[in-house]
């Protein structure tokens, strides 16, 4: 997303931020008709087209979007899809990208409220090694051929009062309307969305067996002062990395075990 996009997206979010400030809004449900709103614009090219065009006046499709969505949804909504459309966007997808941002983050304003924003976190990152090592899975959840509803009843008999609500709905929402993505891109911007609604920043450690407390609040803290912000961490267990940790940040990666030393080893004997 670039230009008048990225401007438009930026207000979108101080505005919800604004609104979810209010504790009288419940942001549960703003976040489902917000992803109710993304379907329509998903599935209604034309109208997205016209909520989007730069030859149009802001107002207009702000009146537009008013009568389309008065009725449906909760005026909140109302307002802040209206505020939406009288920005200007690059391309007319980016609207819809957008909403769905704005969905996803409610949603996570709800479970940070609730306390439980390191649970989605968490959840979020077990569920996806969960689908990366089961292949059935994975094809089960990707099938183009299953219908959403199918979908959504198998994760919701995998997830349903095993994690919290909101990890299951975004979940749910990802697997059902993936809108082209795959379902690893999927999750990893759900868990970048989360992190940022700390503004912090996600490592990836990898151990060969769990840290315990005193190792994890340790490394958090080294790595907040390496990388200037706060740090949260998602704990993947190895045994393949015989011992040591690995750590990776975004595309970094900071590798201290004990099997990469000794393929390093191996390279330089072999050099």
């Amino acid at each position: 997303m670039n230009g008048a996009s990225r401007e438009a997206l930026a207000a979108a979010r101080e505005s919800l931020d604004a609104l979810t400030d209010n504790t009288s809004v419940d942001a549960a449900k703003l976040a489902g008709e917000l992803a109710a709103v993304t379907a329509l614009l998903d599935r209604e090219v034309s109208l997205r087209r016209v909520l989007t065009d730069p030859a149009q006046a802001g107002e207009g499709k702000a009146e537009l979007a008013g009568r389309l969505l008065t009725g449906q949804v909760g005026g909140e909504t109302v307002d802040l899809v209206s505020g939406m459309v009288r920005s200007r966007w690059s391309q007319s997808r980016d609207l819809v990208d957008s909403v769905e941002e704005l969905a996803n983050t409610a949603d996570l304003t709800a479970a940070q409220q609730a306390g439980a924003l390191d649970d989605v976190e968490d959840e979020l990152f077990r569920f996806g090694r969960i689908v990366s090592s089961s292949t059935e899975l994975r094809s089960a959840l990707t099938d183009k051929a299953a219908t959403a509803s199918a979908k959504g009843e198998l994760l919701r008999s995998l997830l349903g009062g095993k994690a919290n609500a909101v990890t299951e709905r975004l979940i749910v929402r990802l697997v059902t309307q993936p809108r082209g993505r795959s379902l690893e891109a999927g999750l990893e911007s759900l868990s970048k969305l989360a992190a940022a609604r700390r503004d912090r920043m996600v490592a990836v450690v990898t151990s060969a067996v769990p840290l315990t407390d005193q190792q994890k609040q340790r490394l958090g803290a080294v790595l907040a002062k390496l990388y200037g912000r706060p740090m949260h961490l998602n704990l993947d267990v190895d045994p393949a990395v015989l011992g040591g940790i690995s750590v990776q940040v975004g595309d970094e990666v900071i590798n201290g075990t004990i099997a990469e030393r000794l393929d390093e080893a191996t390279r330089r004997l072999a050099g």
